[in-house]
């Protein structure tokens, strides 16, 4: 298993927590005051999605907010997010994500298929709080650039805090995706069989996959975040049946890792 550190870019797949900022009366939406998460995690993932083999990676963590944003429940898992809706029970507004390159030079299990570009990710999010203790949360992206799809991911987590500075939190996860987001990172072109040495195929698009995830969240102090963290994926539907997953991967997917993050305090005029 080697070392990969990403580069700075891969942050937005990992944001700690969404931006809310709108504006308060008499002041520019910027004016207040604000703080700044700096940090980084590092995790056991696949190479790629569906791979077999892992990779160990080191990326950076940034999450920008509000003083006194009323966020009761983040994981690690929710894209950045700038809520246009606010009250308490229920946020909704846009979010986006970037979208990392993949070729083989990531594994040699990908030689022979169309390389995935950098670019990212844009649309809406919603989260609601059905109870205290639970969140439910949707996200809905369409590719720029990387792809041409469309992405959905659900989420409920419940949460609770075993001590004050001590949080526990688990749920399921459901991820939907259109063909053209299928196609791009599970299809396999017939002019590619030769050089990939993979079975053509063209999937559809659907449920791409179902898991649960958990992490322990330590407030080690007012300044500085602690967290360990587990994410099960199993590749469902046209995922699956691809020949890269059939041949050369794996249907379920594991992430495990730990996290640190330290809080700059600031004010804007």
């Amino acid at each position: 298993m080697r070392i990969r550190v990403s580069t700075a870019m891969t942050a937005a797949a990992l944001l700690v927590a969404p931006v809310s900022a709108l504006a308060g009366e008499g002041g520019h939406f910027w004016s207040g005051d604000w703080y700044l998460k700096v940090g980084a995690a590092g995790f056991a993932a696949p190479r790629y999605e569906g791979a077999k083999k892992y990779l160990f990676q080191v990326t950076p963590m940034i999450s920008l907010g509000k003083a006194g944003s009323t966020v009761r429940f983040s994981s690690r898992n929710d894209n950045p997010s700038f809520a246009l809706i606010d009250n308490g029970g229920f946020r909704a507004g846009a979010t986006g994500k970037l979208v990392m390159p993949r070729d083989d030079d990531d594994s040699k299990d990908l030689r022979g298929l169309t390389p995935v570009k950098f670019g990212g990710e844009l649309g809406a999010f919603a989260e609601a709080y059905p109870t205290d203790w639970l969140r439910v949360r949707g996200e809905v992206r369409h590719g720029i650039r990387s792809h041409d799809g469309i992405v959905a991911d659900i989420a409920a987590d419940a949460f609770v805090d075993v001590r004050p500075d001590v949080r526990v939190s688990a749920g399921p996860r459901v991820t939907l995706a259109s063909n053209d987001y299928m196609d791009t990172y599970y299809g396999v072109k017939p002019n590619q069989v030769a050089k990939s040495g993979l079975a053509a195929y063209d999937p559809g698009g659907g449920i791409h996959s179902v898991g649960a995830g958990a992490a322990i969240t330590w407030q080690v102090n007012e300044k500085i975040e602690t967290s360990a963290f587990a994410e099960y994926k199993r590749l469902v539907g046209d995922a699956a049946k691809s020949s890269l997953v059939k041949q050369r991967g794996d249907r379920d997917q594991v992430l495990i890792g730990l996290s640190a993050t330290y809080r700059f305090d600031f004010t804007l005029p």
